[in-house]
Parts: C-alpha cells; sequence; structure tokens
C-alpha cells in the first residue's frame, strides 16, 4: 500500500470514488440538500485543479485506489476512504501522510469538519477553534468546525545525502527520462548531484537547500548526442507515507532555446 501524488489520468477515478462516498455515507446524517451540496463542491473540475497543482494525494494498493486526500497551503481540504474499506484506518493513513507534506512549510494545520466527523480529529490532537453555519438551498444549515493542530517542526530539515531519484514525468523539452538517476549529496546547506543514464551520458548538479528543504541548483550535463546542456532549478520536497521524497521541479535551459519546463522525481 503507497500513498502517491495523484496524475491526471486518475482524475475520473478520484471523481467517482469521492462522489459515491457522498452518496453513500452522507445521506446517514445530512438532508438531500447537503448531500448535493458536497456533491457539487468536489466536482470533477476541482479535483483535476487539485491533480494539477500537485495536492492531491491517494491510496493505493494493487491498483486500486482506496482513498484520497488533497490540502491547500496548511488546510486539509478533502478526504474520503472508499465505504467498502472503511473502518481499517486509511483515513488516518491519509491524514498523517497530508500532516507530513504540510509540516514541511507551516507549524499548524487545519481543516473543516462535519459534528459527526469532530470526534475523529480530536482523537487525532485537532482542537476546535469556532462553530460555523453554512446555508445551502431550501433554507437547510449546514453546521461544521473549524479545527487546528499544531504540527512538529522541521528542526534539522530533509537530508538529501545518499538519496537516489528517478524522473517519473517530464515535460517534452527535458532529456532526462524514468533511465537517469540521481545520487544526491549533501554538506549543510550544499547540495550536488551525480546523473547518467537514458539520454544522458555524463551530468552533475550543485545548489542549496533553504529552511523548507527546497532546492535551488544549476545543472549541466553532455547528453548522448555530444551536446553540452545548462540549466537551473527549482526544487520542492513532498514526504510520501513510506518516508521517501518526490520533487516537484521547475527549471529553464541556459543555453539552446531557452525553454522552460517541469519535472516530478521520485526517491528510489
Amino acid at each position: 500500500m503507497d500513498y502517491i501524488t495523484a496524475n491526471k489520468s486518475q482524475s475520473k477515478e478520484i471523481f467517482d470514488l469521492v462522489q459515491n462516498t457522498i452518496k453513500t455515507v452522507y445521506p446517514r446524517y445530512y438532508p438531500k440538500e447537503i448531500v448535493d451540496f458536497f456533491c457539487e463542491l468536489h466536482n470533477e473540475d476541482k479535483i483535476s485543479a487539485d491533480i494539477e497543482k500537485g495536492c492531491l494525494g491517494i491510496l493505493i494498493e494493487n491498483g486500486e485506489i482506496l482513498g484520497t486526500g488533497s490540502y491547500n497551503e496548511n488546510h486539509i481540504t478533502r478526504v474520503y476512504v472508499n465505504p467498502e474499506f472503511q473502518g481499517n484506518g486509511f483515513g488516518s493513513t491519509i491524514i498523517q501522510n497530508l500532516e507530513n507534506q504540510i509540516a514541511l512549510n507551516y507549524n499548524v494545520v487545519k481543516l473543516d469538519a462535519s459534528l459527526p466527523a469532530s470526534q475523529f480529529y480530536e482523537r487525532r490532537g485537532y482542537v476546535t477553534q469556532s462553530h460555523e453555519k453554512y446555508y445551502v438551498e431550501n433554507g437547510v444549515v449546514l453546521v461544521y468546525e473549524i479545527m487546528e493542530k499544531s504540527l512538529p517542526e522541521y528542526e534539522v530539515g530533509i537530508s538529501y545525502n545518499g538519496r537516489c531519484f528517478v524522473p517519473k514525468t517530464n515535460t517534452e523539452n527535458g532529456e532526462v527520462d524514468d533511465k537517469t538517476r540521481f545520487t544526491y549529496h549533501q554538506e549543510g546547506n550544499i547540495i550536488w548531484a551525480d546523473y547518467a543514464g537514458g539520454e544522458i551520458f555524463r551530468g552533475n548538479l550543485i545548489g542549496t537547500v533553504d529552511e523548507n528543504n527546497q532546492l535551488d541548483f544549476y545543472y549541466q550535463h553532455i547528453n548522448i548526442n555530444n551536446e553540452v546542456r545548462i540549466g537551473c532549478c527549482h526544487s520542492i520536497p513532498k514526504i510520501l507515507g513510506n518516508g521517501k521524497i518526490e520533487l516537484f521541479e521547475e527549471w529553464q535551459w541556459l543555453n539552446g532555446d531557452k525553454s522552460k519546463g517541469s519535472s516530478v522525481l521520485i526517491e528510489k
């Protein structure tokens, strides 16, 4: 079982899971107007937008999506588990992964909790900050709680030393692929790496890591066409449920066409 960042091809499956969960579970607690409100709130366009931003994850096993979670800055915005798999602790697994990701940049996490769900979050250390109301159709009122939890700070940050990464996705103007291997080293806030494989004959990069564990570096390599390519990159890490890291990167060539691109690397 893995908690991973969702991709565009999984949008419809995630949407179906969310809608099925709402229509199966929510009528036990809410009238039809509120069920309809949540179905529209979590429509396919919003799910696709969260996938585009890289802030939507899925809990997956043997190719089947068991549940999903999303966040916006330090606010958890969507957590759903397939009704067939509820009661197995999968919701807690998803929440823990979201908290791990948020803790990279914030020391407090927030969420909106329905009254039936508030006890679950209280057991996880969340504290109610306020009680809120939202009016939906036909004068029906949705009552919910704003809850917060303090997160542990990453005093020493992520150590990239000795970690190996492989590209998971890359835009067409990039040259690395799933055959390229990056081996990182770190001393203090200085990072460097060697990489090779696929279209890359030999390459290296050097840069710095900031207090939020984000990387800024320059890279250079010789490709299989004997061309020297040079560029710069900003890389944002996300910690996965298994403790490994995904790097979400925005980069630009500094020679050639000087185009920009993006890629995702995953730790092996």
